[in-house]
């Protein structure tokens, strides 16, 4: 079952939902890029900052979201926009920089997935991947509990959201061997959001929606309902209003070319 996007959703915390974007941007080296790609460029907000980041690059936004890219295209003018499905996507020419954030925790086997992009590199050129972490967190851990119970749990047999990520010590053993720089970090931001039930309008925006989407009209809103009275004593809301939601992301920053071709390119 394809999962539907709906912009206006996800945008509701863009600014919360950029911040990893722009902290994985400033930590490119990369100085004058000649292509960057953007796999799962979304409503293309992250796209117009690598616009105006690299403005004399041939920026390119991937996407399999109709509804994304319409938005993308107002967003970032300056950039090319491509529908396609970025588990199988391959650039005519390799770029210098493939950046993605907040989209490869969505596609399956990472394990070849991760040598295969860093592959698609031009030589020296960089991935760079953001990866919400939170398949532990009460967020998500909910989600599938919740759908396993109730009247809906028919309707979202098999029904699940991203799988879980590898550690990052196994993308460090994937992606050292094939590179000659690599940086792997993690982030917990504490967002603040405010509004009622704010934790079940961020998931709505991205990692509830496969469960929403397989729902007839009908259930959705005893299902929300149920979703939000598991995760609210997890996120309560504050004497001020806001909800704290933190939030761990896992960086990951490789360059193209293996480790024995730059020994071998040293003077000896």
């Amino acid at each position: 079952m394809t999962t539907s996007w709906d912009p206006s959703q996800y945008l509701r915390y863009a600014g919360e939902r950029l911040r990893p974007a722009l902290d994985l941007m400033a930590r490119v080296p990369a100085e004058s890029p000649a292509r960057v790609v953007e796999l799962g460029c979304g409503a293309g907000n992250g796209t117009a900052l690598l616009h105006a980041r690299w403005p004399k690059a041939e920026i390119i936004g991937i996407d399999g979201s109709a509804e994304m890219l319409e938005r993308a295209r107002i967003a970032a003018p300056g950039c090319r926009f491509v529908q396609a499905d970025i588990a199988a996507w391959a650039p005519d020419t390799p770029p210098d920089v493939i950046f993605s954030n907040a989209a490869l925790h969505w596609l399956s086997d990472h394990r070849t997935l991760f040598p295969r992009l860093i592959g698609l590199l031009a030589p020296g050129g960089w991935l760079a991947v953001q990866m919400p972490a939170m398949h532990a967190a009460p967020l998500r851990r909910a989600q599938s509990e919740i759908a396993a119970n109730g009247p809906w749990a028919t309707h979202l047999a098999g029904i699940s959201s991203a799988a879980d990520i590898l550690a990052p010590e196994e993308y460090w053993d994937l992606l050292h061997p094939l590179s000659t720089a690599l940086d792997l970090w993690e982030t917990i931001y504490v967002h603040a959001l405010t509004g009622e039930d704010a934790v079940v309008q961020w998931a709505l925006g991205s990692s509830l929606r496969p469960f929403v989407d397989a729902l007839p009209e009908a259930l959705r809103p005893g299902f929300l309902s149920a979703y939000g009275a598991a995760v609210r004593p997890h996120y309560p809301r504050r004497p001020d209003g806001t909800t704290l939601l933190p939030f761990r992301r896992l960086f990951l920053l490789a360059r193209s070319g293996s480790r024995g071709q730059e020994a071998a390119s040293s003077p000896g």
